[in-house]
């Protein structure tokens, strides 16, 4: 089948490997120069099945509002709010009730673990090397967030996913490098989690999707899907003195993360989608045993700090509204004081002369949680979009249920929630 992917982010590059795996023709669209430059480029890393989980929560409103007026705050509304957003936000907190946070949970979490086998699967087949390590630990730093986990930490039993409740000791031997003066009281330790690089892998399985056949074209633009040709792409190269050319697919899978929503509307589909924006900060190791192990997430910051090969990465913030390209300069400072609290001189920081990297990164979310994979109402158009702060954890799954749906066989996992039904039901 003559296959065409839009978009070259992690969904996209892991849904071509797939499909190219299976032995489709296939053909990426990006609009960037190369592959994984926008959400997939610095995130935090993490793989936490048991950790993936709906923004839509119940409470979260609550928190959100009390966030307004506090100076480190991990979410954020910032002005101005556009119209689409604010539908959103109200689309987000209909599906803050424990009922829908439930059912979201659970979908979100089926796929986490399933992406994570298909994610191990795929690095050992392919023997890919890339900046990743084991294990994962969540600081508390008092007893009021002991005190708030816990109801997460009877879902965490109530799913069978391994973890430890352990003392700032324990915490303190798998990671020596804390801080000896940030006081804590305890962490939850995951041992069977981990941190990566994403957009590594993206790069080392793009390879090995076009070695596979696969093609990908950059410098391009996609039109919006033409309710009467859908599958019938319309393409603009950048670098092309030539008009906008057309070319024809069995099939076309929109994985375009933001620009998914414009290019799906014309052919009847509304996908509420929202950039809810993300920050991080990268720096060379200064001493590596002042550096972390793995990745620790601060709890009460809900700021993940990540050893990605002789770099340190720094990630945190969830902000709605407000101007795209536009970095806040207190969420970047959030940043810094939460890697100061835990691991001060572990990294080469700017006033040290060293190349630091700061990012703001656009996530796209769905108001109540979970991706949409899958089959649409319109004939050849396929869906893997949504995925939100959790791509990089979601997307080796995502990939093979989009690929052996388009080959019409059963995916080795329960769609009920994943379709486009969800949205339009």
């Amino acid at each position: 089948m003559k296959v065409a992917i839009v978009g070259a982010g992690i969904i996209g590059v892991t849904t071509a490997y797939e499909l190219a795996a299976d032995g489709h023709d296939v053909t990426v669209f990006e609009r960037h120069g190369a592959a994984a430059l926008e959400t997939s480029f610095a995130n935090a890393g993490v793989v936490a099945p048991g950790y993936v989980t709906p923004w839509a929560a119940p409470g979260m409103p609550t928190k959100v509002a009390r966030y307004l007026l506090s100076r480190h705050a991990p979410v954020r509304l910032c002005w101005p709010l556009a119209a689409h957003e604010v539908r959103w936000m109200m689309r987000w907190r209909s599906a803050c009730n424990l009922e829908t946070y439930m059912a979201n949970r659970g979908r979100l979490q089926r796929l986490a673990f399933y992406s994570r086998e298909r994610l191990h699967q795929v690095t050992e087949d392919l023997q890919l090397e890339y900046d990743h390590s084991s294990g994962y630990m969540v600081l508390l730093r008092g007893e009021r967030d002991r005190k708030m986990v816990q109801p997460g930490l009877q879902l965490l039993r109530d799913s069978g996913i391994k973890f430890q409740e352990i003392d700032a000791a324990r915490a303190r031997e798998l990671e020596p490098a804390l801080n000896p003066d940030t006081e804590f009281v305890g962490a939850i330790h995951l041992p069977d989690d981990e941190v990566g690089n994403c957009r590594q892998f993206a790069l080392l399985l793009k390879n090995q999707a076009q070695a596979l056949g696969a093609r990908f074209e950059f410098h391009c633009t996609i039109a919006p899907l033409d309710s009467a040709q859908p599958t019938t792409l319309r393409i603009t190269r950048d670098d092309d003195a030539a008009p906008t050319t057309s070319a024809r697919f069995d099939a076309v899978v929109i994985c375009s993360g933001l620009a998914s929503a414009n290019l799906l509307r014309t052919v009847g589909l509304r996908i509420p989608l929202a950039a809810v924006h993300g920050y991080s900060i990268s720096a060379p190791i200064r001493e590596p045993l002042n550096a972390p192990r793995s990745g620790v997430m601060d709890d009460r910051y809900k700021v993940a700090i990540s050893r990605l090969g002789n770099r340190v990465r720094v990630a945190g913030s969830a902000e709605i509204g407000g101007a795209p390209d536009r970095k806040r300069p207190s969420a970047i400072r959030t940043l810094y004081k939460v890697l100061q609290d835990w691991f001060p001189g572990a990294a080469q920081l700017a006033n040290t002369g060293a190349a630091v990297q700061e990012w703001k990164g656009a996530r796209p979310m769905l108001p109540d949680g979970p991706p949409v994979l899958g089959a649409t109402h319109i004939p050849g158009v396929w869906i893997n979009i949504g995925h939100g702060s959790s791509g990089w954890a979601l997307s080796c799954g995502s990939a093979r249920v989009v690929a052996d749906l388009i080959s019409a066989r059963a995916p080795q996992l329960d769609l009920e929630g994943l379709g486009i039904e969800r949205l339009v039901g």
